[in-house]
């Protein structure tokens, strides 16, 4: 039997169990928020790299997506939904192509570090080239994943991810183009491939200082599509589906900078019938889960709208929303922006230096305000991503750039040692004293090369008679 009859005869497994409803019985004891904290990048990141070049011409702000039919609205649920393996059983399972290991083997040089474009919990992810029907004779670039053999959760990632982006179709959301699932000496292998989508991720664009500035704008940009590929999710489908991981590295960008969440190995169904939630063991990355979430284990859309609004304030300001190389009062993103509310002057000294004057005062002021109600602590009081999307448009209309460069981070906030240099400071001159550093070992080696040049001149000069 093929890899595609095992995957098919899996599904079906899973289609002939009973499924208890999702809030029945006591909830499942959480664990305490210690068991997220593992690094910002660690529970589930496919992140900085399953990347790709979108294939699709339609307009990512028209894609915004409608209720599928027997949607409602204000219950939250599907009447009649079929599941997600069952609508990949219908609709998934021939749109995927399936791999064989030595193919992806070959595309990926048997795996070289030198292609190696990620790394996380789950295994590695490479940059590669394959053969695709209809696609061009030298091959089409595509990101492998190769899930870690050893992990406990690794297979079942593996399939949630074939079986929900084998399912979902939105210009927002990365696209699956096949699997592999093959056995070798070294046990089983599981692998997905990928669109390639070449500007990596919004975590890189934010937070590496090796890349050039993010314009406003383009903050903007992304921000709407990834809340659309969100809406997408709660809204357009029979069935709704949580993302449940939502942060900047799993947001990748293809080459006009169209944003498109990735890694759905975390993704849950949604509520069904009257139900209000889903009772489930609490997974996702420290610092986006939702408290409420975290704290009862009961997951709903709206864990996902306050992951929105985390990453809303990593864009307006460029930190993440846990950096444990800041001083103590600075590490907590959140607990930090607290400290300049958007109705006083101060706001202005959160944004992100690296835009100095370069952005809109009021547009980063509704960012602001839009960020808060998605971090309300009640569910209820969050904003469903439809209205999250009307709400950044609106923001976008603002077209001014007319930032305050001073109040965008030269002065000191009250909270800092006045003239103690801080992490940044300390990197730039650093990087300042390496340059100089190398430009005089440049110099001395010129000089010495010059010295030579003239002692073997003068050794082969002819010597006056």
């Amino acid at each position: 039997m093929g890899c595609f009859g095992r995957v098919r005869d899996m599904i079906k497994k899973r289609k002939g169990k009973k499924r208890p409803p999702p809030h029945e019985g006591p909830a499942p004891p959480p664990p305490p928020p210690s068991a997220l904290a593992g690094s910002s990048h660690s529970t589930s990141t496919v992140s900085s790299s399953a990347v790709a070049t979108s294939q699709s011409t339609e307009d990512s702000s028209a894609a915004a997506a409608r209720p599928a039919a027997g949607w409602s609205r204000s219950s939250g649920s599907v009447s009649s939904a079929r599941s997600i393996p069952e609508l990949y059983e219908e609709r998934g399972a021939s749109s995927l192509q399936e791999f064989g290991l030595r193919e992806l083997q070959a595309a990926t040089r048997d795996f070289s570090r030198l292609l190696k474009i990620g790394e996380g919990g789950f295994g590695s992810v490479y940059k590669g080239v394959v053969r695709l029907p209809g696609g061009p004779a030298g091959g089409t670039e595509v990101a492998i994943k190769k899930l870690n053999p050893n992990s406990r959760q690794g297979h079942k990632q593996w399939l949630t991810e074939v079986q929900f982006l084998g399912v979902v179709e939105h210009p927002n959301l990365v696209k699956l183009i096949g699997y592999c699932a093959a056995q070798s000496e070294r046990g089983p292998q599981r692998l997905l491939v990928y669109e390639f989508m070449s500007n990596k991720t919004l975590d890189d664009h934010l937070f590496n200082k090796a890349y050039p500035v993010l314009p406003w704008d383009i903050r903007l940009k992304i921000a709407l599509g990834a809340a659309e590929g969100l809406l997408y999710l709660h809204e357009g489908l029979e069935v709704q589906v949580i993302y449940r991981d939502f942060k900047a590295s799993n947001v990748l960008l293809d080459e006009e900078f169209r944003p498109k969440l990735s890694d759905f190995g975390l993704a849950r169904e949604g509520p069904t019938a009257d139900n209000t939630h889903v009772s489930t063991a609490v997974m996702g990355t420290y610092g986006y889960a939702a408290p409420d979430y975290v704290e009862t284990g009961h997951l709903t859309n709206k864990s996902d709208v306050w992951s929105f609004g985390v990453v809303l304030y990593e864009i307006l300001t460029g930190r993440r929303s846990m950096e444990r190389n800041r001083p103590k009062n600075e590490q907590k993103l959140l607990e930090w922006v607290r400290q300049y509310p958007v109705e006083t002057k101060r706001f202005s000294r959160i944004i992100d230096i690296r835009l100095r004057h370069n952005y809109s005062k009021q547009g980063t002021r509704e960012i602001a305000k839009l960020a808060n109600s998605c971090l309300a602590k009640h569910a209820k009081d969050r904003p469903t991503m439809r209205e999250v999307v009307e709400s950044i448009k609106q923001v976008m209309q603002h077209n001014e750039l007319d930032g305050d460069v001073e109040a965008s981070g030269e002065s000191s906030p009250p909270h800092e040692v006045p003239g103690k240099p801080t992490a940044d400071d300390v990197a730039v001159a650093a990087a300042r004293r390496r340059m100089l550093h190398l430009a005089a070992l440049g110099e001395n080696a010129n000089n010495i090369a010059r010295r030579r040049f003239m002692l073997m001149r003068a050794a082969a000069a002819p010597t006056p008679t």
